[in-house]
């Protein structure tokens, strides 16, 4: 009995320490291989490493070999970090395979253009040597883009060249014919916008349907914030205007705009004449451009303001009834936004004239010339009639008296400081 519990006894003391032998074998294999996971887990991070400055050393001789494989150099290196093609290759073969690769990509690879940012400049088919100007003046050439009409008479507008992430922006005057070349600009940032571009400007010298700013009767349009909507929901992100007829239109987009006096080169102009700040009188046509006349006047010597009475009495109609100052003896510069039949100039020019003026100059933005604009402005009535080129320039609308300035400059001024973020208020008058 005695040596039965003994046995007995024995066996379970046996028993434990065989359990306790293994429970101690699994620990110690347990944290043997946890010490070779982490042997192992630091010799990848080691590895890693050295693949990533194998990786930088690649990416720098291939820039010093051949600056213009930069681009394929990146997209190499991006490709090889962001994937596990060099994991189960040794350091050696993997340089040796991102070399060949890196040549791969340089011989047979087309050059990659970085666009992001690039300032591109397109012209539209209503003003081109106004384009042209501006391009010169930015030391660029002009946008490579197709323009054709089908036999409807339908536009159509193609990129060809690659604006994915530039700053765009279309030149386009709404003059003669203006409801082709404002559809023309709606086609153009249409296919600028599903071209990808970060930003369309549109840059109108010349806006059409400006006068159309207000209502004057019931049941009329308000054309100008039409137009306004149109150009934004077709994808423009900014305008750029020049001597807009009100500068309430402003307020009709929903856009930044940015507004510009082309009136600032004219005044360059007549100051280089040398006038006697004593003899020039600066005269506003109408009643509502008296905010104009006087700014352009304190600039001019702060010349003295004389203001003619009028009263419209239809469209391109107008009859002169007074002139308030005096024009005595004075060189009278008249001064406008634009010039449209001329019915209102000549009208004034011949009452200042009248009343004893001794020379009459006038002076506007925009030429547009509507028959019988030249046989009016060339009759005789003014010393010098001075437009810029806001609008194209054809022969049949020269006569004796005319001189053209370019805006051009200004425009392309005007451009590089949106471009870059800079105040437009270099030219303010």
């Amino acid at each position: 009995m005695m040596m039965t519990m003994t046995s007995s006894s024995t066996l379970m003391t046996s028993s434990s320490s065989s359990s306790f032998d293994n429970v101690f074998k699994k620990k110690a294999s347990s944290s043997f291989r946890l010490n070779t996971l982490k042997t192992t887990a630091k010799t990848m991070r080691n590895n890693t490493k050295v693949q990533q400055k194998n990786i930088k050393t690649i990416k720098a001789e291939a820039i010093s070999e051949d600056s213009s494989s930069t681009n394929s150099s990146d997209i190499f290196a991006d490709l090889v970090e962001n994937s596990s093609f060099g994991s189960s290759h040794n350091n050696n073969g993997f340089v040796e395979r991102g070399e060949h690769i890196i040549s791969s990509f340089n011989q047979n690879s087309p050059v990659i253009s970085n666009t992001k940012n690039a300032l591109k400049v397109f012209s539209g088919s209503a003003h081109p040597e106004l384009s042209t100007e501006i391009a010169n003046y930015l030391g660029m050439d002009l946008g490579k883009l197709t323009i054709k009409k089908f036999a409807d008479g339908e536009i159509y507008v193609q990129i060809n060249e690659s604006i994915r992430g530039s700053d765009v922006f279309l030149v386009q005057p709404t003059c003669p014919p203006t409801n082709d070349n404002i559809m023309e600009l709606l086609v153009m940032i249409d296919a600028c916008r599903r071209a990808s571009c970060r930003s369309i400007t549109a840059v109108i010298p010349y806006f059409g349907y400006a006068r159309a700013d207000r209502r004057t009767a019931g049941r009329e349009s308000i054309a100008a914030k039409l137009v306004a909507n149109l150009l934004t929901q077709a994808g423009a992100t900014r305008a750029v205007l020049m001597d807009i007829h009100s500068l309430q239109t402003i307020g009709y987009y929903d856009i930044p705009v940015d507004h510009i006096y082309g009136e600032t080169v004219i005044l360059d102009y007549l100051t280089s004449k040398d006038f006697h700040p004593d003899e020039v009188v600066v005269v506003s046509p109408d009643v509502g451009g008296v905010p104009r006349a006087r700014a352009f006047a304190k600039k001019l010597a702060d010349a003295p303001l004389a203001i003619i009475d009028k009263r419209r009495t239809g469209h391109n109609k107008a009859q002169v009834m007074n002139l308030i100052g005096d024009v005595e003896g004075k060189v009278c510069v008249m001064l406008d936004d634009m010039i449209d039949t001329g019915g209102t100039l000549l009208a004034g020019a011949e009452l200042c004239r009248t009343l004893g003026a001794r020379e009459v100059y006038a002076c506007a933005t925009h030429a547009v010339f509507s028959p019988p604009a030249v046989e009016r402005l060339g009759s005789g009535a003014f010393t010098e009639v001075i437009v810029t080129n806001s609008i194209p320039h054809t022969p049949e609308r020269d006569f004796a008296q005319l001189t053209v300035l370019s805006v051009g400059n200004l425009l392309g001024e005007t451009i590089w400081r949106v471009h870059n973020d800079t105040p437009v208020s270099f030219n303010k008058l």
